[in-house]
């Protein structure tokens, strides 16, 4: 019977497969299609844990199979990070029509993803005053006692490190071993790369304007070839989201998430906070906030459901360009450098909030504002080279807690709820890049209002 029952579930999920397929050519809306694979993904994933149990044969076997779909989707995203992010870089310097631009989208981004990073330490910090988690205690399992073992190793590769030499840890050494992705840095270090090429190009183009048209040429040629890709790979969004909520749901923990629900609860508050102040600095900076959240859905959706910053990048800079109007170089950069610098859930609000909680259990008058600013300080800097993908928030978190002094199993023993937190922590991650985006072009005059207001400027129109 449990064959049978297996049997009986892939073929469920091949029929809402083909169900997806269909829409597709019926030319239903790219958004629209998103959001019914979340709602679809997570009603099937529920009916699976419902009918057969976390644990069981039955739901681990159809899961590793439905997972071909949603690993295999987010394995092709990332197929095209460190390509997107070298032409796309290197593409913003040979589109910039004056050099003087280069240094204020720079400042403009990144002033952007550190300040809001500043910004949610504190929210994540308060959050935990608001829930009185300060000091608090966690239930270790198996599960729990593994996974601290296992920082224990991790934390050894951090013990020491101090923050210069963090920094060296970001130039790119071998820029052939980062583009393969061999190192934690690899992504700051492609962009660091891409960005004295970019530096280069503009001294050839002063002193041999005929080669820089050249190499501006062929640049453009592989960044519209890079695009189609992601064109072709974007197609299969749908498809990838019903399967990845379907995995979420039917193998997630509901006994662990309800043991720790305060700190869920917590976690969400201060996240949904963070993206309220996301909305009110676009409400500044006269973008429609309700536009913004109609718009930003498919990406933040599939930020949601991948826990992958990286793998939204080819949707993110799509989504800047096609459905916001923000030039090209703006919304490169801020997509590019929000890989790695200054993520608000992951680098911003999840360490702050580990440090604010585990303080008081060695001590520490967590309430003093000497502290919090310096946990604030530490966050902020400790956000460079936190790695675009899943596990960078346990990275940032080491870092923190082992700079502060601070007991590191914490991290540990909210495993169980951990990929919950995530997925929320990876959402607010990408709109903070695209924030960065929008407002830095909004402030070099380059952001296209008739695109921006235009309700039918969406990224699904090319997908």
């Amino acid at each position: 019977m449990t064959t049978s029952f297996i049997l009986l579930l892939l073929a469920v999920f091949l029929g809402i497969i083909y169900g997806f397929y269909y829409l597709q050519k019926k030319h239903v809306k790219f958004s629209t299609r998103v959001f019914a694979a979340l709602i679809v993904g997570i009603v099937f994933g529920v009916v699976i844990q419902l009918s057969f149990g976390i644990d069981s044969k039955v739901t681990t076997t159809a899961v590793d199979w439905i997972n071909i779909v949603g690993n295999g989707y987010v394995g092709l995203l990332q197929m095209l990070i460190m390509p997107l992010v070298f032409v796309s870089i290197v593409g913003a310097f040979t589109r910039l029509e004056a050099n003087k631009q280069l240094g204020k989208i720079s400042f403009t981004v990144l002033a952007t993803l550190l300040g809001t990073t500043a910004i949610s330490a504190l929210v994540g910090i308060v959050s935990v005053f608001a829930f009185n988690l300060q000091g608090a205690e966690f239930a270790k399992g198996a599960a729990e006692t593994a996974r601290i073992a296992e920082l224990a190793e991790r934390q050894g590769m951090v013990d020491g490190v101090t923050i210069p030499q963090q920094i060296l840890s970001f130039l790119p050494k071998n820029i052939f071993a980062d583009l393969a992705g061999t190192r934690a840095t690899s992504t700051i270090a492609v962009v660091i790369f891409s960005a004295f090429v970019g530096v280069a190009y503009l001294g050839i183009k002063r002193k041999a304007p005929e080669e820089a048209a050249f190499f501006a040429k062929l640049i453009d040629s592989l960044y519209k070839i890079v695009m189609r890709i992601v064109t072709l790979v974007l197609r299969l969004t749908p498809y990838g989201i019903v399967a990845l909520m379907t995995k979420v749901t039917a193998t997630s923990n509901y006994e662990a998430i309800v043991n720790l629900g305060k700190f869920v609860l917590a976690s969400y508050v201060a996240l949904i906070v963070v993206f309220i102040i996301h909305l009110v600095m676009l409400a500044f900076a006269k973008v429609n906030p309700l536009t913004y959240i109609k718009k930003a859905f498919p990406v933040l959706s599939f930020a949601f459901t991948s826990r992958s910053s990286a793998g939204a990048l080819p949707l993110n800079i799509e989504t800047q360009r096609k459905a916001f109007g923000v030039d090209d170089a703006s919304a490169n950069f801020s997509a590019s450098f929000g890989l790695s610098i200054g993520q608000n859930g992951c680098a911003g609000v999840y360490p702050a909030m580990l440090a604010a909680i585990v303080a008081p259990t060695v001590g520490i008058d967590v309430f003093s504002p000497t502290y919090i600013l310096t946990i604030i300080a530490v966050v902020t800097i400790s956000s460079f080279g936190v790695a675009g993908v899943g596990g960078g928030a346990t990275f940032a978190s080491l870092i923190v807690l082992g700079s502060l002094n601070l007991p590191v199993a914490i991290v540990g023993l909210v495993i169980s709820v951990e990929p919950l937190i995530d997925m929320a922590r990876t959402a607010v991650n990408v709109s903070d890049s695209m924030l960065a985006g929008i407002l830095t072009s909004r402030r070099i005059n380059e952001l296209d209002e008739s695109v921006l207001n235009d309700e039918e400027a969406v990224v699904s129109s090319s997908i």
